[in-house]
């Protein structure tokens, strides 16, 4: 009898301190879970959180720190030049490793007039229906719940959907009695897409406080395939403004045509001289640095994608040949337009030559072509195709009499790359939990192509950083009709599970 006893004694023990949850008990219990936690997501959907707006950040730090208070962890707000940052931790085992986990609370600004709903914070789930997503009452959720379903909402995705993924996955540890196999810390940011500015300084501040074995970021979309993933290192990111000045005013062009030199001519012969046809950067020594081994290469022919399949899936014939397949090309910094402007179009075109042509320009960064480097290779390349940069916001009398061709030409650094070891201890730990959650149904890449401020934690700490990918590739993050796939939301509950219970 006391031998049965000492024996159950062990089970409960061992149940309290961590147990690896079968596949069958991870995919029943976040399945039970699954309609209290899409009800605690709408109501966190609809909080406004542009990162810009002081209030939103407020409201969005008091709610996070409610939800993780009531889960057992200790918070506490960290300020860096008035900005807050959210830092939380549960109970340490010395025994145990020690995880930090990285979450984005903010969004992209929204115009809610491009959106097919009412609000961006006013979440809506839908259904497709003869091609087109059509709202559906929230009360369907209390049936059987569609896996095909999408929650649209501003952060659905990017990056609330995984926040709460991960937060439901503790409900349902604390539920069964079951302790994390890891200590967890979290910081939550505020500012992320306006590339954190504060949280370098707040780590090598707090450097103890954030130590940990790994950091683990609740944050990305997946690759193209949908499958879950793990993603090994991002991109890191600078921003550029261009702006090619032509005549004083706007002149007609009847009048002057022939006669005054057009800035969006000069812009555009500027920007086709940095391409090739092929999609290539033509500025140089743009790529210098870049290496992929075979052993690389064949580990990204294994990710199951077809070039031409997802170029038709986008929209276009042939993709650019940067790359010899996606993932290598991901392996390279990138220049993007992402915006341009000069004089009218559409219904308020006129006739005039603009006085002057703007372009904005994004170019992502890998380890090898850090950031300040490929910014100095461009604003000398424009330099080099003849261009006076003034350094004012207007070229003066003076200037506008001696140089055909002015710029101004405004630059700021965003996040840095980074890029984690596949093969350590803190990688493998991952690979066990995907393996046992999923079996072969998962990919690891070695590097996404956006951006996630991970590398003052990693230079700071030491600390290797991966990405859990858990949204839909066709989430529309950034943009308006931003959404979340219920299927992905419920794989990325599973994945937390899998993570959660797994031993490191």
């Amino acid at each position: 009898m006391r031998k049965s006893f000492l024996a159950f004694l062990f089970f409960v023990s061992g149940l309290a301190h961590g147990q690896q949850l079968s596949r069958v008990e991870i995919n029943s219990s976040s399945q039970a879970s699954l309609r209290s936690s899409l009800i605690e997501f709408r109501e966190y959907l609809g909080l406004p959180n542009n990162g810009k707006v002081l209030k939103d950040i407020f409201l969005n730090l008091e709610w996070t720190k409610v939800a993780l208070e009531k889960r057992g962890f200790l918070t506490q707000v960290i300020t860096g030049n008035g900005v807050p940052h959210l830092f939380a931790q549960g109970k340490i085992d010395p025994n145990k490793k020690t995880i930090l986990v990285y979450m984005q609370v903010d969004g992209q600004p929204v115009d809610s007039a491009a959106w097919n709903q009412e609000s961006p914070y006013i979440p809506e789930l839908m259904e497709e229906t003869s091609g087109k997503w059509v709202p559906i009452n929230w009360d369907f959720l209390n049936g059987k719940i569609n896996s095909e379903w999408k929650i649209f909402a501003r952060s659905a995705s990017d990056s609330k959907g995984p926040a709460m993924a991960f937060l439901t996955a503790l409900d349902i540890l604390k539920e069964k009695g079951i302790e994390p196999s890891v200590n967890l810390k979290f910081i939550l940011d505020f500012q992320e897409e306006i590339s954190s500015p504060e949280l370098a300084p707040i780590v090598a501040i707090n450097k103890d406080l954030f130590q940990a074995d790994g950091i683990l970021i609740a944050d990305g979309t997946r690759h193209f395939s949908n499958l879950p993933n793990l993603a090994f290192g991002a991109r890191g990111i600078v921003t550029a403004t261009i702006k090619v000045f032509g005549p004083k005013n706007n002149l007609h062009s009847g009048q002057y045509g022939n006669f005054a030199p057009n800035p969006a001519f000069q812009l555009s012969r500027l920007l086709a001289a940095m391409k090739d046809e092929d999609g290539k950067v033509l500025i140089p020594r743009f790529y210098e640095g870049v290496t992929i081994s075979d052993a690389d290469f064949k580990a990204m022919s294994e990710i199951p994608e077809d070039m031409v399949e997802m170029a038709h899936e986008m929209g276009f014939s042939a993709a650019e040949k940067v790359g010899r397949n996606y993932q290598e090309a991901l392996q390279y910094p990138s220049l993007n337009i992402r915006g341009l402007k000069s004089g009218w179009t559409g219904d308020e075109v006129r006739t005039v030559i603009p006085s002057e042509a703007l372009v904005e320009i994004d170019i992502r960064t890998v380890k090898e072509t850090p950031n300040e480097r490929q910014l100095a290779l461009l604003e000398k390349f424009i330099a080099d195709q003849g261009f006076y940069l003034i350094e004012g916001e207007e070229p003066t009398e003076e200037e506008r009499n001696t140089f055909s061709k002015i710029a101004l030409f405004k630059a700021k650094n965003g996040s840095e790359p980074f890029r984690a070891d596949m093969d350590s201890d803190f990688a493998r730990w991952l690979d066990r939990a995907m393996n046992h959650t999923f079996g072969e149904q998962y990919i690891k890449t070695r590097q996404t192509g956006g951006s996630q401020p991970m590398a003052p934690f990693i230079n700071i700490l030491g600390s290797p950083a991966v990405s859990v990918r858990i949204p839909n590739p066709d989430n529309n993050i950034h943009g308006p009709n931003e959404n979340i796939r219920i299927g992905n939301y419920l794989e990325g509950i599973q994945t937390c599970l899998g993570i959660l219970t797994q031993r490191f």
